[in-house]
């Protein structure tokens, strides 16, 4: 992260900043701009929708906060009523983006409608995005990641329902808490991956808990072509070891690039429906790999 925030915030809803919303900071953005902007963000709630423009690179969203909960930006939509990229609390699209300590987090309940239940807290489609200390709170469908968006995202915590982390976008979740929230368990994951496209989402080194014992699948493939590696990561027990991969619709898990490595706990192992793979084959899985692109993006550090 970087250096503390001195003097003025950019946003504060008690009026002690530039701008009392994030979206106002945002708006004041040039469209254009070539250089970082850092957008700081005093503790408290902000309950806005947020978007960043496509044609506004570089921003930084960072909230000034003691810890990620300080700082929680807020929305209650939903997709039957404002469709998938409307129901989202932020909409990143401008390229290099990234938010550190602060919260992004939809409260919308999906069992309070019968259609819509889709509730985005983050809807990304920045490439090079670094998502680091966030808290991406949300029911069904918590983070979408689209297919041009590439993210490291680390020492993060991911909460939801039903296949809360998905897309045809690029991850890597990196030393990140993952937890499902719902106690008749639900998919993770809901990858999307081109055929063409060799990486999908990496969860390494991250933890896997749940409010259920061995009702959570590791993820199913929104589209045939799904590539997701969990590894050396630790499952808890609310993972179903028997059988942690799922079928959606017509896609197969069986058919899809799902595969594990080196996981550990009460909710890893080896069986004929978990996937490993070997040391060599790891090797083309790593952090690094997943995100270099064609400009040799890294920063993994």
């Amino acid at each position: 992260m970087e250096t503390p925030v001195t003097g003025r915030t950019t946003v504060a809803a008690d009026g002690t900043g530039t701008y009392r919303t994030v979206q106002a900071a945002i708006d004041a953005v040039p469209s254009g701009n070539t250089a970082p902007v850092t957008i700081t963000i005093k503790p408290g709630t902000y309950r806005e929708k947020v978007t960043i423009p496509a044609d506004k690179p570089y921003i930084t969203l960072r909230g000034t906060g003691d810890s990620a909960d300080d700082v929680v930006i807020i929305g209650n939509r939903n997709a039957g009523d404002y469709g998938t990229a409307g129901s989202a609390t932020v909409v990143a699209l401008g390229h290099d983006f990234a938010a550190a300590g602060l919260t992004m987090a939809n409260d919308f309940d999906e069992n309070s409608s019968d259609t819509g239940d889709q509730a985005l807290a983050l809807y990304l489609n920045a490439d090079r995005t670094t998502l680091d200390d966030v808290r991406l709170l949300g029911d069904q469908d918590t983070f979408l990641v689209n297919s041009d968006a590439r993210a490291y995202v680390s020492d993060s915590y991911i909460e939801g329902a039903v296949d809360f982390i998905y897309g045809g976008g690029i991850a890597v979740l990196d030393r990140c808490a993952i937890y499902e929230k719902r106690a008749t368990g639900g998919p993770i994951t809901a990858a999307s991956t081109p055929a063409e496209r060799a990486y999908g989402f990496l969860v390494y080194r991250s933890t896997v808990t749940g409010a259920n014992t061995g009702k959570t699948q590791l993820g199913r493939p929104w589209r045939q072509n799904a590539q997701v590696v969990y590894r050396e990561s630790a499952l808890s027990a609310t993972i179903a070891t028997a059988q942690p991969w799922t079928d959606m619709s017509t896609s197969t898990w069986r058919n899809a690039r799902f595969f594990e490595y080196r996981n550990t706990g009460a909710g890893a192992g080896v069986n004929g429906n978990r996937p490993q793979l070997t040391d060599a084959q790891a090797a083309q899985y790593t952090p690094q790999k997943y995100l270099a692109g064609t400009d040799g993006w890294n920063p993994v550090g």
